[in-house]
């Protein structure tokens, strides 16, 4: 019989204690993945819609084929796999801070782990996606499209270091990293932000906030995130 709560790794980082852990959610039976940053729940397995729909929403403006594709923030892997659903994409590099991310899908402990190290278009790569944001493109490195997914919105960081890149100046050091044409893609956890779709107007060409909805087994109704993209 399995464990109703099994806690999967626990290890300390400059952030703060992090937590992977399984249970099993009353209300579907269904086993459920969550990531804990000391007292902040990051993601779960439970809610995975809006992290799709990220990797989707932001590659359905490409039409080229052999995309290039950085993902910013690996989680628990579900908007990288999204990405690789799409024929289209050649290579993918997949940037997260923590190590402890990484070792997990290594190791095969989240439902989609084999899938995405599996697939031999994926490259995990620990580092700071904000830092490298602010840095030239190394040895001329471009993607078509950037999909990030770290902080809970544009205006709640989990680090206060990340706040330059959701300002006219950080999007235009990001815009250095994007092949002509190429296309911004941002969840958030909060509804569309009317002030950040202006900043986001002040870079790109043309932008958009879709409103994701999707049900929550929790509550008995539905939920929203919003993702941004921009071209």
């Amino acid at each position: 019989m399995a464990l109703r709560f099994e806690e999967l790794d626990w290890q300390q980082t400059p952030m703060g204690d992090l937590f992977l852990r399984r249970r099993v959610e009353p209300t579907t039976g269904l086993d459920v993945y969550e990531v804990k940053l000391g007292d902040e729940y990051l993601m779960s397995s439970l809610f995975t819609e809006a992290e799709e729909q990220l990797a989707h929403l932001g590659l359905a403006p490409l039409a080229a084929e052999n995309l290039s594709v950085l993902v910013g923030g690996l989680g628990l892997g579900y908007t990288a796999v999204a990405a690789l659903e799409h024929p289209a994409v050649g290579s993918m590099v997949v940037v997260d801070a923590l190590p402890a991310v990484i070792e997990w899908h290594e190791r095969g402990l989240l439902p989609v782990s084999a899938q995405l190290t599996g697939d031999p278009r994926t490259r995990l790569v620990l580092g700071d996606f904000f830092e490298l944001m602010r840095q030239p493109p190394a040895d001329g490195a471009m993607y078509d499209a950037i999909l990030l997914d770290v902080d809970h919105s544009p205006r709640h960081q989990l680090n206060p270091s990340h706040a330059d890149l959701y300002t006219p100046d950080g999007l235009g050091r990001l815009t250095r990293h994007l092949r002509e044409g190429g296309v911004f893609a941002l969840w958030s956890d909060d509804p569309p932000d009317a002030e950040f779709m202006t900043t986001l107007g002040t870079v790109f060409s043309t932008t958009e906030a879709h409103v994701v909805t999707f049900a929550n087994p929790l509550t008995g109704g539905t939920s929203t995130n919003t993702v941004y993209v921009a071209r």
